[in-house]
């Protein structure tokens, strides 16, 4: 279908809790396709519907050349001691900040077809997959950040050139 322009921090979508998909139609499936076109541009792991300005459960990532998508996913299990690991995002570009997250995730949700899928993984994989259900409840990696590194996070927000 087509790459999606992402909406940038400030834009009230990213903080709106997204809608369960219920019938999954065409509509749905041009969604799908609209993430997964957005996806695979370089450097990018993972993009939420939200941050293409759908308010709606999906989400599309690109790890280590695996690329698919999740159609109201929910994280099932979340394992291991919570690193900090250097994390950025589409909506925050170019600002990257440590953020403590879990070494390993499974995410559960559903294909096109109706069909239950898991997701699980360690590393970059976990990252994204927390990162890109944390979109879909409405928070940014920027609302995980420890208290004085969130304080100089939206320092450098205010001053970025795309504020």
């Amino acid at each position: 279908m087509s790459v999606r322009e992402i909406r940038i921090f400030g834009d009230p979508v990213l903080k709106t809790v997204s809608d369960e998909i219920g019938q999954i139609d065409d509509r749905v499936r041009a969604l799908v396709a609209d993430l997964v076109d957005s996806v695979l541009l370089p450097g990018r792991a993972g993009v939420a519907a939200s941050q293409i300005g759908v308010n709606l459960r999906a989400f599309s990532y690109n790890v280590d050349g695996e690329v698919g998508y999740l159609l109201n996913p929910r994280i099932t299990e979340l394992s291991g001691e919570p690193e900090f690991m250097d994390e950025g995002c589409l909506s925050v570009p170019n600002l990257w900040f440590k953020t403590k997250r879990y070494p390993s995730a499974t995410a559960v949700g559903l294909d096109l077809e109706g069909n239950t899928v898991e997701i699980s993984g360690t590393g970059v994989l976990a990252q994204a997959l927390q990162h890109e259900v944390d979109h879909l409840d409405g928070m940014l990696y920027l609302d995980r950040l420890e208290k004085e590194t969130r304080r100089e996070a939206m320092r450098q927000v205010r001053e970025s050139d795309w504020f």
